[in-house]
């Protein structure tokens, strides 16, 4: 496998109305927040977009609960993607304009994408779980 192939991202859906409420949003903090805006908006102009009652019940949309793992660690994170101004770490809730938020939104359950963190290095995140509109069962 050539590195390009390995480096591609996976198709990701988009609700209609939130595509629209991101491409919003990540305009508005271009100037303050010019790479993951940049990030964001890169993933809005590849996502297929559906209507909200054509998204699959295991694509990551905002308010959805995901279950995921950095593969080169192994370690486990399970967080509600949320606006801005619901973001709170402690409560697991992240904001879709951190990094990791816009490179969640729009995967499906099992795909893994080849993502920059924070400080910039590449990380291999892989789906394992998507609820909607809550959190997940601890004992599903």
């Amino acid at each position: 496998m050539t590195r390009n192939t390995a480096r591609r991202r996976p198709p990701i859906d988009m609700i209609d109305t939130e595509a629209d409420a991101l491409t919003n949003l990540a305009m508005g903090v271009e100037d303050r927040l010019p790479e993951v805006s940049g990030m964001l908006l890169d993933e809005i102009a590849r996502a297929r977009i559906c209507s909200a009652q054509k998204i699959g019940a295991d694509v990551v949309t905002m308010h959805s609960t995901v279950e995921f793992s950095d593969e080169a660690s192994g370690a486990k994170r399970t967080v509600q993607l949320v606006y801005p101004k619901d973001a709170d770490i402690a409560a697991n809730c992240i904001s879709i304009l951190t990094p990791i938020g816009a490179g969640l939104i729009g995967l499906r359950q099992g795909q893994s994408i080849i993502w920059p963190d924070r400080s910039g290095h590449e990380r291999v995140l892989r789906i394992d779980r998507v609820q909607q509109g809550s959190e997940i069962a601890e004992n599903e």
